[in-house]
């Protein structure tokens, strides 16, 4: 199964002056993980789906913070 929070590991210097983010978050949208959109796809009640933003329940991604690894 894919995440859609993804973590990197930047270089950290031993020179470096600032005190060093050594893991850093991201989030990719769910449709680079879907493709094609196929036909009979659940669908979300009306008003679930204007709360959520989306229709479509494998189009939902919720928003955490990335800078601190939430989900």
């Amino acid at each position: 199964m894919f995440t859609q929070q993804k973590v990197y590991y930047p270089y950290v210097s031993p020179h470096d002056p600032c005190t060093p983010i050594r893991q850093k978050f991201y989030q990719t949208p769910p449709e680079l993980y879907l493709g094609f959109q196929p036909p009979g796809l659940p669908q979300y009640p009306a008003r679930e789906a204007l709360h959520r933003g989306t229709l479509w329940p494998a189009l939902y991604s919720p928003y955490g913070e990335p800078h601190r690894g939430d989900h």
